[in-house]
């Protein structure tokens, strides 16, 4: 059986850089895989964009009343093979950027397709918004995913980054919509537990 992993970080802790690193790792070996991501997450529009300027198109974007499963399934049969003589291969791998922006019932078909397809799912996300609450999709992989990975990034300050600031220009912000795309009128910094409480003036959540 296969698993269901998630792999979360704060902000810039090059989440979508170490998904492009596996898929590259699994096309290396001549394995097929298909990489997702959320549409809500406008950044890119249809591609993967990581910090270091690398882009890759994505094969599956997922709406917010889509069946993660269908969509997989649908993707799986409607590609062509790169060699044309050559049948298609099975999806080795289905790797997720931005997971936090799924529902849960899209987390819960992550899993199905994990379990009932036999397909390794890898799902990226952060945990938690700007004033530490967890969305929602990664509240579910939380509870259901086989296997749980920190990616660990710093602080200004040189300790361990787990929560996300979010800034209009160099003024932090506390109020606002969960969910803010980078780079469209906000930008986010990851901080420590004591640099987020210093900017916040010692608030958590709202």
């Amino acid at each position: 059986m296969a698993k269901l992993y998630f792999r979360y970080g704060a902000m810039n802790s090059g989440k979508t850089t170490a998904l492009l690193q596996a898929a590259f790792n699994y096309e290396e070996r001549g394995q097929r895989v298909l990489l997702a991501k959320p549409s809500i997450d406008s950044k890119g529009e249809g591609d993967l964009v990581s910090r270091l300027g690398v882009t890759r198109p994505v094969d599956v974007l997922i709406g917010a009343d889509d069946d993660a499963r269908a969509l997989f399934h649908a993707a799986n049969r409607g590609s062509e093979s790169l060699v044309p003589e050559l049948p298609l291969a099975d999806v080795a791998c289905l790797l997720v950027d931005e997971a936090q922006f799924l529902t849960e019932d899209q987390v819960d078909d992550l899993l199905r397709i994990a379990v009932l397809d036999d397909v390794p799912v890898l799902a990226y996300g952060i945990r938690t918004d700007f004033q530490t609450r967890a969305f929602p999709g990664a509240a579910r992989l939380l509870e259901i995913a086989h296997t749980l990975e920190e990616l660990k990034t710093i602080c200004r300050c040189g300790r361990k980054a787990v929560f996300n600031g979010r800034k209009i220009g160099e003024t932090f912000i506390f109020d606002g919509d969960q969910v803010a795309i980078d780079g469209e009128a906000v930008t986010y910094e990851s901080l420590c537990a004591t640099c987020y409480l210093t900017e916040s003036g010692g608030r958590l959540a709202s």
